[in-house]
């Protein structure tokens, strides 16, 4: 499991970077006002579709019913059940495309409602819309493609396609803006062109490893159903997250111009370790459990759930830190560049630190909720989802006026503790997590460490000056000091607490490093 989860990690951590230099561009080439601001609305709609389908859902209900046909009935009746679920979805999704391109007005005034004040910033967010919206057919279709390559336990093919996404996008701004009325335009064309390549890239893939997935004429046959009994739900107790950053947009739409810009950027580079952990973890984890408890290895089930928390905590746990710690100085050496001043920059970090309160809970919602999902029980999630979904939107509506930009993103972090505390009761009460004396020593001791490294960083953040101006030189100087000695505290602080052995750990990169070395020779 660990493998894959490296594998996974390693790719989305490829594509993360990327993510950041192409919301770079569309910073210095936007800044923070209107036009950003309906550029954003516009990707979030099939952006939603790409987390929930690319990163959870759907794989929560196919990879599963996939991998037991596979295990069970062999290749041609697993093949046979993809090419059925890809017609089905496929009809699903063009006539879902068709009616959305047509009703689009309407659809932004539910998405957007606070553009409907000004008339050119709403014309603009309907054309940029009608761009991006065949983007959610294609990264659907994409995901079911990349969902077999999952169940066949390809996870590097599946997880290297999606840099196609960011490639296309920076490439949009950077030389297809001259041809389009705005850089707008170039980067929403940019995001549904960017979906043609990646669904092509994995239908390959899939041809390569010996499936062929043309779709079949759509037919509701009884394994159809179950899917879709499966994966319904599924889209909101897997997807909580993500419908909750909806609902921040919705809201950031009504409050000032740019609120939307930089709750955007802070939520970009929170999913930096979000996308980077979570996704390893829930894609990697789901076909492990689901083999284990296939095969009635309860105490196996237990022991891949126990090691998938240690690893996303680990990892997790400084990267709250350093974001609480040195929010402002990284979003204003990343992105306060030409249209995006030090002082948007400024107010993008203090969305930021709310996103950061809450980013072990976002990532643990990916390790719990395929504990779930493998069992085969849907149900439970999805009302778990029901309630954080209201929750945040009752606290939406309370912190939206007095915390401006801090509000939304605030109350998605307090909805998602919300979510992981109930979802680990439930859990608990049913035998199906397990957290020994050891595991959660080690939690204790992970958090201490991170909290002593959020302090000291803290401290050396504060008596270093700050720029007036705009000398984000100096500031990525301080940055390439403050982050390594976060780092290295926590490691030594882990070592001294022997929550990780370094001499063992570096013993064990150098016996890795020297393998691929003999294998490449």
């Amino acid at each position: 499991m660990l493998k894959g989860f490296l594998t996974v990690g390693g790719w989305t951590m490829a594509s993360r970077i990327l993510g950041l230099v192409r919301d770079q561009l569309l910073a210095a080439f936007m800044g923070a006002g209107p036009m950003q601001d309906a550029y954003l609305v516009a990707f979030r709609l099939p952006n939603m579709f790409r987390r929930l389908f690319g990163e959870g859902a759907f794989n929560a209900a196919f990879v599963p019913l996939f991998s037991s046909i596979l295990a069970e009935h062999g290749e041609t009746e697993a093949r046979l059940l993809a090419r059925r679920v890809f017609g089905v979805l496929l009809t699903w999704l063009v006539i879902l495309c068709v009616l959305g391109e047509i009703f689009m007005p309407a659809v932004l005034r539910v998405i957007a409602p606070g553009f409907a004040k000004n008339g050119p910033q709403y014309d603009l967010g309907v054309t940029l819309s009608r761009i991006t919206f065949p983007y959610l057919v294609l990264i659907c279709a994409a995901a079911l493609v990349s969902g077999v390559l999952n169940g066949l336990h390809r996870f590097g093919v599946a997880a290297a396609a999606y840099l196609a996404f960011n490639v296309i996008g920076i490439a949009a701004v950077l030389f297809a803006t001259p041809y389009f009325p705005s850089v707008a335009h170039a980067a929403a064309w940019g995001v549904t062109v960017s979906g043609v390549v990646q669904l092509g890239l994995l239908m390959i893939a899939a041809r390569r490893a010996g499936f062929d997935l043309t779709p079949l004429p759509p037919r509701l046959t009884p394994r159809v159903r179950l899917l879709g009994r499966r994966m319904l739900p599924g889209l909101i107790g897997s997807g909580v997250t993500q419908i909750n950053l909806t609902i921040d947009t919705i809201i950031a739409t009504l409050l000032p111009t740019g609120s939307i810009s930089f709750m955007y950027f802070a939520d970009r580079l929170n999913q930096l370790p979000l996308g980077v952990l979570g996704a390893a973890a829930g894609t990697t984890l789901l076909p492990v459990l689901t083999r284990h408890l296939a095969e009635g290895d309860h105490d196996g089930a237990h022991g891949a759930q126990g090691r998938a928390l240690d690893y996303v905590l680990m990892l997790t746990l400084p990267a709250m830190a350093g974001l609480l710690a040195l929010g402002t100085p990284i979003m204003q050496v990343l992105f306060s560049h030409g249209s995006f001043t030090l002082t948007d920059g400024a107010m993008s970090a203090q969305s930021l630190r709310a996103y950061a309160i809450g980013l072990p809970a976002f990532v643990l919602i990916k390790v719990l909720s395929p504990a779930f999902f493998a069992r085969g029980d849907t149900s439970t999630p999805v009302k778990i989802g029901f309630f954080t979904l209201v929750l945040n939107l009752i606290l939406n509506l309370l912190l939206m006026r007095p915390l401006a930009h801090i509000g939304p993103p605030l109350a998605s972090s307090l909805a998602a503790i919300a979510n992981v505390a109930i979802l680990s009761m439930l859990l608990f009460r049913r035998d199906a997590l397990r957290i020994d004396a050891v595991a959660r020593n080690r939690i204790v001791l992970m958090t201490v460490a991170a909290c002593a490294m959020a302090l000291i960083l803290f401290g050396a953040n504060s008596m270093l000056p700050h720029p007036t101006s705009r000398i984000t030189a100096w500031l990525g100087l301080r940055l390439a000091v403050e982050v390594p000695l976060g780092g290295l505290v926590y490691l030594i602080l882990l070592h001294m607490f022997h929550v990780l052995d370094l001499a063992a750990a570096l013993d064990g990169a150098r016996r890795r490093l020297s393998r691929r070395r003999r294998a490449a020779q």
